[in-house]
């Protein structure tokens, strides 16, 4: 193992807790929290309801450092919930939404969560009987308790109140705040992973992998000030949405607005025009069907645009013009867009390259709560995902780290303490040595840039012993013409892609099935031939319905492995 860069100062820890009071103090009379097209909670607001949360924590007997779960789609009282939770001194275990009722029964079961925040579509498809250590349910939407384990509902509900007009008779004010003074080891959340491979681990993250990325952000995004304002369209159970769509921004007095439903790109569109936020927080495959549906059809169907764009000198005016449409398009206000979760589209990333749209692609996994590298939009590299964050450091396992691909290897403030109840997983992510095994792929170059090429456990062995990264190939088939999205796999000793085209498109085009099929065999062979021969797809699958999907909206790749 080699080429190990290092950018770790000296930590000067700082209670996150005690961030969070402070911004709710300084914040007091700002707008906080809103439900898109829906009611704004003022910090003020966040902060009464959360002292009612605390008072019901008592209540029901939670101890500091007992799990709280929250299941529910982003919505106000979600971040009210978990906001609560944390600076009780409690462990929230945020569930994504789109998780199945027995998955949510395990892993309420798994995390040992004393009460469970739920919203109420949700909580239709739960049973009770099978989540038997409760002490209490709260619907989310209302913050209204649903169920006790111990007492009657009103009776429980009356001594809430009871207990808050005794302990704040003069309302809540800044003076009377007083949360959980965490220490840097300490656990803060769990948070239970649904990535590409299946398989549920509940991530430990320490209040330092919080506060460092709590850091990171000051110094990355200087232009989010109180009163700045920003859409939440990613999933707040993720930690890519939560630590900087949500946490972030809390701390800061930025103004969230969350979308509440499923985010079409439709909906974030009307969302970024009408709220025109400080800052955009994206995956790629929101950016990438932006400029599939907007951008691309508009040049390829007018003459006059291909013509403009091969022109020395009108050439920086189109792309100008076209930037600025790209930008008004997601609100006009914001100085960067970010995107993370996975590798940006190269199609895309040359094109926003070239007409100098503001945009960066990050870097960053769950275990490291989440950031691991970032560069600012102006200075980045293309395909690059930034330089390492602060507090971290990182080793490509590699004999030639610049240029041969090894597995990233990242210690450091950021990372996770282990897997909950899974000493074998947790073993198995970290070297003798404590360097965790981010599973990714990639490389660095001399100036620190990072290059991801796929991760360790989807590569594909070629018949002379070839590393195939599977990724890099769906990145050139993305690019044709009715492909929505790809996944390249091995089958029966074949390289297979599975394409779920856009129907309406190609029917609207005038190609019924059998010649969207012939079109894609061609496309895809004249695409691959700027491949290495091993790397070729030999053959193509047509797939009747969308890839079953991670909330990064990755594509759940162990679904579609063949033997």
């Amino acid at each position: 193992m080699t080429n190990v860069l290092k950018y770790n100062p000296a930590m000067q820890f700082e209670s996150v807790n005690k961030i969070i009071e402070r911004s709710i103090r300084d914040y007091w009379e700002l707008p906080s929290i809103s439900n898109y097209k829906g009611a704004t909670l003022f910090y003020k607001d966040v902060a009464r309801k959360m002292e009612k949360l605390h008072i019901l924590f008592e209540e029901c007997g939670v101890q500091k450092g007992d799990r709280i779960a929250i299941s529910s789609r982003n919505q106000a009282n979600w971040a009210v919930s978990f906001f609560a939770t944390l600076t009780y001194g409690a462990v929230p275990v945020p569930l994504l939404h789109e998780f199945k009722p027995g998955n949510v029964h395990h892993l309420v079961n798994h995390s040992e969560s004393k009460i469970l925040f739920v919203d109420e579509i949700i909580w239709e498809g739960l049973e009770i009987g099978e989540m038997p250590e409760l002490q209490a349910v709260v619907q989310v939407n209302s913050l209204q308790i649903i169920y006790s384990a111990g007492r009657d509902i009103d009776i429980l509900a009356s001594d809430i109140e009871a207990a808050f007009e005794s302990r704040f008779p003069q309302g809540v004010r800044p003076e009377d705040l007083n949360y959980h003074e965490d220490s840097a080891e300490e656990l803060a959340v769990l948070n239970y992973t649904s990535g590409t491979s299946g398989f549920s681990k509940g991530v430990m993250i320490p209040y330092r992998a919080l506060w460092s990325n709590i850091i990171f952000a000051r110094d990355a995004v200087p232009q989010l000030k109180p009163g700045c304002k920003v859409v939440s369209m990613l999933p707040a159970a993720h930690m890519y949405g939560l630590m900087f769509e949500v946490f972030y921004e809390f701390t800061r007095g930025v103004h969230i607005y969350f979308l509440t439903r499923v985010p079409s790109p439709k909906i974030i569109l009307q969302a970024m025009k009408e709220v025109r936020p400080d800052i955009v927080i994206a995956v790629p495959l929101i950016i990438e069907k932006v400029y599939k549906n907007t951008i691309k059809p508009v040049i390829e169907k007018s003459g006059a645009i291909r013509f403009l764009l091969k022109l020395p000198v009108l050439d920086q005016i189109v792309l100008k013009k076209i930037k600025n449409q790209i930008c008004e398009a997601f609100g006009g206000n914001f100085e960067e867009v970010i995107i993370g979760g996975a590798a940006l589209n190269k199609e895309v990333d040359n094109f926003f390259h070239k007409i100098g749209f503001p945009y960066t692609v990050g870097y960053g996994m769950t275990e490291c709560a989440p950031i691991i590298g970032y560069a600012h939009w102006n200075v980045t590299k293309p395909y690059s995902c930034g330089k390492l964050a602060p507090n971290l450091e990182i080793m490509i396992d590699s004999p030639d780290p610049q240029n041969v691909p090894g597995e990233i290897l990242v210690k450091g403030a950021n990372v996770f303490l282990g897997y909950y109840r899974n000493p074998e997983a947790t073993s198995a992510s970290f070297t003798e040595d404590g360097w965790f095994r981010t599973g990714d792929m990639g490389v660095i170059d001399s100036e620190g840039f990072i290059f991801l090429r796929g991760r360790n456990k989807c590569m594909i062995l070629g018949p002379s012993g070839q590393n195939i990264y599977p990724e890099e190939i769906e990145g050139v088939i993305n690019n044709v013409r009715y492909v929505v999205d790809s996944l390249v796999i091995e089958d029966k000793g074949l390289m297979t892609a599975l394409i779920y085209p856009d129907f309406a498109q190609a029917q609207a085009d005038g190609l019924d099935a059998e010649a969207l099929e012939k079109f894609l065999n061609e496309a895809v062979a004249e695409a691959s031939k700027d491949l290495a021969n091993y790397s070729r797809v030999k053959k193509i699958e047509i797939m009747p319905e969308d890839f079953e999907r991670t909330p990064k909206k990755s594509i759940k790749r162990y679904l579609y492995q063949r033997q």
